[in-house]
This record gives C-alpha cells, structure tokens and sequence, in this order.
C-alpha cells in the first residue's frame, strides 16, 4: 500500500512539473495530437440520419430508444408494473428470499441454494447490499449531466424537451432492467468472493449458451476495449476537468498549475477509495449519493416552492413545447431528438455500464437486482433532470437565463446563475454539487474500467494496480487540460459499447423472461407460507 502511495505521489508530481516547465500548456499538446483522432472516432460512432435538412440523430442513439421500447413492451410495462416491487427489494423487503432453497427445477441442487453461474464457490453471493449497488451504479450516472446536460439540452430544444427526456428515461428502466439482470446471472466469483460481472460476462458465456460463442467473444473484447476507454476520457478526465473549473471559477482563479494541485488532491482521495474495491465504494456511495442528490433536490425544490405561482406555467411550457416547438430549429422533431439524446447521455440505459456494478450485489435471483436497477433511470433522468428543468424554466420566464433556441455555451454556468437568481449564495453549493458528482463519477466507472482492464489483462495484483494507478493519472491531466478533443472521442468510446452490448440484450432476453419469473414466483410462495 505504502509502495503504490509512493509511486502515484511521484508520477503526480511528474507531470505537475511537466505542466508548469513545458512551453505549449499541456491541453494544447493533447488537443494538437488528439483532434484529428477523436473526429474521425466520433464521427463513426456518431453517424447519423437525417431527418430533415436541419434535423439529424445519431444511428446509436436511435438504437438506445428503440432496444429500450421493444423491452419495455416484450416485458409488459416492467418499468412501470414492478416499480413497487423494486421499491420493496431496495428496502430490503424480499431479503429473507436470498437464504432459501432454490428449487430444482432450475437446476441448482446445490446447499448454498445460490444462482447456478456461482455454484463453484459456495457461500459466496455477491460483495455489496442491493442498495450499495444501487447508488454506486448512480454515482455513475447521476452527475453534470443532470445539471450542464439539461440546460444545454432546454438551450436548443426549449422547455418542451423535458417531455422527451422523460419519457426516454421512462423507456430506459426496461433497458437497464434487462442489461442488470443478466449482470447478475452471468458473474464470476473468485476464490475470494470478489465478483468479476458485466456485459464482457454475459456477452461470452450467455451467447455460448445459445450457440454463439465465437460471436460472444468478439464482442465482450470490443466491449471491454471501449469500456476503459470510456472509464480514462468520460468517466474521469471529463469530470474532473469540469470539477477543476467550476472549483476554480469559485476561488477566482484560471491558473494551470490551480488545476494541477486540485487535480493531485482529488487523484489521492479517489486512490484511497478505489484501492479498497467495490465494497469501499459501495460505502461510499451509498453516502455520497444520497446526500449530492438530496442537497441539489431541496435546493431546487426551495427555489420551486418560492415560485409556487409559476409552476403551472412550468409545466404547461413543456407539454406545449414538446407539440409546438415555435421557434426551434426542426420544430416537434428537433425537441424530441434533443431530449431523447439528452436522456441516453444523462442514464446510460442500453450502454451497459450499470451491468458491471450491479453484478456485485448479494443476491441468488438475478432478477432482483435488474428490478432494483430500472429504478435509476427514473431517479437520474425523471426526477433529477426534471426538477434541473423546472428551476431553469421558471427562473428563465424573462428570458434572462438563455434564449431558447440558441445553445447554451456551458451548461453549468447557465444552471448557476438559474439557481443564484433565486439564491444567491448557491453556486458556492453547486460548486461542492459539482465536485461531489465528479468524485462519485469517477468511483463508479473506476470500478468498470478496472472490470475490462482486469477481463483482458487478467485478474492478478500487477494488473489491478496499474489500471488504479493510471486512472488517478488520467484525473491530474483531465483537471489541467482543456480536453474537448479528448471527452469527445471518450464520448464515442462509451456509446459504442452499446453496440456490442445490444446485440447481446437481443439474444439474450429470453434467459431474462426466465429469471424474473423465477423471482416472481418466490415472492408469490413467501408471501403464502
């Protein structure tokens, strides 16, 4: 431990004297190299269709949308049916289901009574609670997208594409419903009980199940290539570079060598909590989220209570909005490809990322856990980003937020001064908002970069520290740089694990419908018995 310490102080310190020695500042360097990379990345992974002359998406936010409304109805509405259900396991309702028996029927036999993937070690279910699970895959999903994401999302498509991101966050709980539940029935578990899950696992054993095999490992390595990527650019340098920023906008400082120092302190902290798995960070996320979420929701609560009277006009604004889109470019369709977008950047359902979180629940039903993960898109994209709307509609109503229409150059800035109109002394919360966001980010998708990392490299200790090590690397440079080349192509690089991980979504269904009826019909017999 002391070893690593040493060694991620000293490459820390490395680069804090290359960024304050070198000529051409350090952002300049990586954008030179990077630009031209990153726009043929994204462009691919971005190609869209064109709608009108004016109006285009994205080929792969269009396959986000529609794998989420075919699960939605193949599954008969389980976003909104089982919602209560999911409340119940996240309370720890269905506990006592996790010590039974499983019948033989279903092929384990075994004493533990465990899913039948974890009958090589018995005793062991799983590492974190179902709610540590919960908001450790939040803390991943929950962030500047819900605060920068919405006011550039309202910027150009006006208030009416909230109605879309609703209902695109409603669409994607069938999808992550899907995606966790086989997170779950596909996991591996160490010797040790530490649990190595995800779409990398599903993607080859359950598509060797159902005879495509070689297809299966394809994709899983693709996955998992795109998965670090991701976990480096969008899921790290992204966020602290947007964490550095508004840190420093607050103390009033635009020095480099600010960014570096926040950088280094912010990279030994999550070093500290990364190095103890996904058990330390299910502890702390299930602290940390909470508490992010509940500041920036009484805040914009407070903010809505003080305008109560123009609530109605909130609302009506939207629903308005989403039907008769004056003055916005492409007009109905141009709001509604503008939130929907929105929606799959802010909850990730389809992308596969949550699936690697989840898989370390405690849990002998698999189908448990995608219950409880159907219930992050409402609380990432209905509740957050709805209540981040309604604060900048009703503050906007003079127009003196942002002209709706015309995009918003930083999202964050425009979300500050919505909530300062009201409470001045706000951004200074928004700023430790902020912070907390990019902290709890940057645990989650540690941990899913490091489950690829360790997929393709190995499960040993050389590989487990170097990935942790560079990870915390990548949070000094993200803090000092401006990265826009860099999170665009890290952008590219998580929406196209969606691809891989859809494909396994289709085969693979069916083994879904399996285990929720499976877990269905305990909770029927414990409630008779």
């Amino acid at each position: 431990m002391r070893k690593i310490v040493a060694t991620l102080i000293l490459l820390l310190n490395s680069i804090f004297l290359f960024a304050d020695s070198t000529e051409k500042g350090m952002d300049e360097k990586i954008n030179d190299w990077f630009s031209p990379v990153s726009k043929i990345w994204s462009d691919f992974v971005f190609t869209s269709i064109d709608f009108t002359d004016t109006v285009s998406m994205p080929v792969v936010i269009i396959l986000l949308l529609l794998a989420g409304l075919t699960f939605t109805i193949i599954f008969k509405l389980v976003n909104l049916i089982q919602f209560p259900t999911s409340i119940k396991i996240v309370r720890g309702k269905y506990d006592k289901l996790d010590h039974v028996i499983a019948e033989p029927v279903y092929g384990d036999v075994t004493p533990g009574g465990d899913a039948i993937e974890t009958v090589r070690i018995e005793g062991h279910d799983g590492e974190v609670s179902h709610f540590q699970a919960l908001t450790a895959a939040l803390s991943g999903t929950v962030g500047l997208g819900n605060i920068a994401g919405v006011a550039i999302a309202i910027s150009i498509g006006g208030p009416g594409a909230t109605f879309w991101m609703i209902i695109a966050g409603l669409l994607g709980m069938s999808s992550k419903f899907v995606e966790c539940t086989l997170g779950v029935k596909y996991r591996d578990i160490g010797a040790d009980g530490t649990v190595y899950g995800g779409p990398m696992y599903y993607l080859k054993k359950g598509l060797s199940e159902v005879g495509k095999g070689k297809l299966g490992k394809v994709l899983a390595a693709i996955f998992a290539v795109m998965c670090i990527g991701g976990s480096f650019g969008g899921g790290n340098m992204f966020q602290a570079n947007q964490a550095a920023q508004q840190f420093n906008n607050m103390i009033g400082s635009d020095s480099a060598s600010a960014g570096v120092v926040f950088g280094i302190v912010l990279a030994l902290i999550v070093g500290l909590v990364i190095i103890g798995g996904i058990k330390r960070i299910g502890k702390i996320a299930e602290k940390i989220v909470p508490f992010m979420v509940g500041i920036y929701f009484v805040a914009a609560v407070i903010i809505i209570v003080m305008n109560i009277q123009h609530l109605g006009y909130a609302f009506s604004q939207i629903w308005s909005g989403a039907f008769e889109a004056e003055g916005i470019t492409g007009g109905m369709l141009g709001v509604l490809i503008v939130g929907f977008q929105r929606a799959a950047f802010s909850n990730e359902a389809g992308v596969g990322s949550a699936a690697i979180a989840h898989s370390a629940v405690k849990t002998k039903y698999a189908a448990s856990e995608g219950l409880v993960a159907l219930l992050e898109p409402f609380i990432d994209t209905v509740v957050v980003c709805t209540m981040t709307a309604l604060v900048i509609i009703i503050t906007n109503s003079d127009g003196s937020i942002m002209t709706y229409g015309v995009k918003s150059p930083d999202g964050v800035l425009a979300t500050s001064q919505a909530f300062a109109s009201v409470i001045p002394w706000f951004p200074y919360i928004l700023t430790i908002a902020v912070v907390l966001f990019a902290f709890s980010t940057m645990l989650s998708w540690s941990y899913y970069g490091l489950q690829s990392w360790l997929y393709l490299f190995g499960r040993s200790k050389s590989s487990d520290y170097s990935y942790k090590i560079l990870f915390c690397l990548f949070i000094v440079i993200g803090s000092a740089a401006s990265l826009g080349a860099v999170t665009d192509f890290s952008d590219a690089m998580i929406f196209a694990m969606s691809v891989p991980n859809i494909i396994g979504l289709i085969f693979l269904f069916p083994k879904v419908r399996e285990e929720l009826e499976r877990y269905l019909n305990a909770i029927r017999k414990s409630k008779t018995t």
